[in-house]
């Protein structure tokens, strides 16, 4: 099953999914949630009714007829992580080598983005006017779908409500480091800024129900830059895998329904390429069993913002 939100002859609604098309759930369940992350906040019941309405027989709309648009436009979390693949760690050439085992001998690194990064499917990036420099990163994002604290691997399973693609657009140099005078972390700072921009995770077409997905742990992650495949990989790759990174997020902080976790990226990314985004870039994302998600960068800023110029 496919939870989304959509927009069909101007108005909007949230959306049940399967191969026969879009079910608008309010048509015929009028008390029922208005929103994925109702449907997220509203547990198994909520669940399981969704999946017996996809079994009856209400009128579907084709997918061709509507507009889709983030399942999660303002999720309460949206967590990153940095470096979850070996490849993508070596090809930026950090200066330094993982461990021979780095699952046994590293931790997970996540970090937060404002939910104002998040983008629909379909919709141009906005290019910021901090950065001449933008990338891209396919990666699997996990949905949170009960409230959780201090999971194992073992128990996150049962909290994850399902799943869907992210492209965490990022900025790889920042226009404000320009004439700064060098401090301690100054690097580790101008990254992250890096991933905060306005549009920055792009996310859809739809969250796709755990239990669709099944086993996540060996799924085709693939990014193309209008013709050009430059991401390829499976997240059989990960340094830690889906529920390790559920359970270890979990034990820094509360997660709630509609919490968002990109799983990071694997190789392939265009800044070692030398192959960065461009204005009017055509960037597709596919995962295997979640879906494809497909953004436009917007135009270049006339003018940069340089506080010290």
């Amino acid at each position: 099953m496919k939870l989304l939100m959509a927009r069909c002859g101007g108005r909007t609604f949230f959306g049940a999914a399967d191969e026969r098309g879009v079910l608008d759930v309010r048509s015929v369940w009028p008390e029922g949630p208005a929103s994925v992350l109702a449907a997220l906040e509203g547990g198994p019941l909520c669940h399981e009714m969704l999946k017996e309405l996809l079994r009856g027989e209400a009128a579907r709309i084709p997918f061709s007829e509507v507009t889709l648009l983030s399942p999660l436009p303002r999720p309460p979390k949206l967590i990153g992580l940095a470096v979850n693949y070996v490849e993508h760690h070596k090809e930026f050439h950090r200066g330094h080598s993982l461990p021979a085992d780095p699952k046994a001998r590293t931790t997970p690194r996540p970090f937060l983005m404002p939910s104002t990064c998040v983008l629909g499917p379909g919709e141009t990036v906005p290019w910021p006017g901090f950065s001449r420099q933008i990338d891209y990163e396919v990666e699997l994002a996990a949905v949170i779908g009960a409230r959780c604290k201090d999971l194992t691997p073992e128990t996150a399973r049962a909290c994850v409500a399902g799943y869907t693609v992210a492209n965490d657009v990022s900025a790889r140099s920042v226009t404000h480091a320009e004439g700064r005078e060098k401090r301690p972390k100054d690097d580790f700072f101008d990254w992250l800024h890096g991933k905060w921009a306005d549009g920055f995770c792009p996310l859809g077409p739809w969250v796709a129900t755990a239990d669709e997905v099944g086993d996540p742990r060996d799924l085709r992650l693939e990014l193309w830059v209008g013709p050009e495949k430059r991401q390829d990989e499976t997240t059989a790759a990960m340094i830690f895998d889906v529920y390790e990174l559920v359970a270890f997020c979990s034990r820094l902080m509360t997660l709630e329904p509609g919490d968002v976790i990109a799983t990071g990226t694997p190789s392939g990314v265009g800044f070692p390429q030398g192959k960065l985004l461009e204005p009017g870039s055509v960037v597709r994302c596919r995962i295997e069993k979640v879906g494809e998600l497909v953004n436009t960068m917007g135009p270049a800023p006339d003018d940069y913002y340089t506080p010290l110029r």
